[in-house]
């Protein structure tokens, strides 16, 4: 494991590699709002999909960086992200890039996706406020012009797995992968088994 600093327009951004012995692609995931790397599904992630021969890069935004306790706003995060991307690209040239993270990270990978990814891993995507159906989100979901898994909690408050599958059949286009697990918006830790199962299923 090795630990970068990307300079970024907001400050440093941080990057967690873990490496595979033999890397078929790399996986690139961001945290959420609330919390950091920290989080038990990306660190599962982290450990297990290096053995299957996925290196996975943990990206930390400018503002978890300096130690502040609020996320900045959306057009932020997205600036803190963009150039960790060129760095992994630059770490492992040749291999495919998929992006990803967990609530908050995983609408950053969607809105800034671009033909340089292969796909993106959504772990608990936030689909609306909590209570606020009205505000959805599915456009960022729907945005995306490549293969998405949605790993969703079965009682999240923030959407359900049926509530992104019908949300992203109305908003048309290819249709997201979506995996219910056991949990709300942070999963079960019984969970852990099949999302590192629908993950790694994913991205071979």
């Amino acid at each position: 494991m090795s630990v970068l600093t990307v300079e970024t327009p907001l400050g440093p951004s941080r990057l967690t590699v873990h490496p595979a012995a033999e890397p078929r692609a790399v996986l690139v995931l961001g945290h959420g709002a609330g919390g950091g790397i920290g989080a038990f599904d990306l660190v599962a992630l982290a450990v297990e999909l290096p053995r299957r021969g996925i290196a996975v890069v943990l990206h930390e935004q400018p503002w978890r960086v300096a130690g502040k306790r609020i996320a900045v706003r959306p057009p932020m995060l997205d600036e803190g992200w963009r150039p960790a991307l060129d760095v992994v690209l630059a770490l492992f040239p040749g291999l495919s890039l998929w992006v990803g993270g967990r609530s908050a990270g995983a609408r950053v990978a969607c809105r800034c996706f671009d033909e340089r990814q292969a796909g993106v891993v959504c772990l608990a995507f936030p689909l609306h406020p909590p209570g606020k159906p009205e505000a959805s989100r599915i456009a960022e979901l729907a945005g995306v012009a490549g293969p998405v898994l949605v790993v969703q909690g079965e009682r999240d408050p923030f959407g359900s797995p049926d509530d992104v599958r019908t949300a992203a059949e109305q908003a048309g286009g290819a249709q997201p992968q979506i995996v219910a697990v056991p949990g709300v918006h942070s999963f079960n830790r019984g969970a852990v088994p099949r999302v590192v199962a629908a993950v790694a299923g994913f991205l071979t």
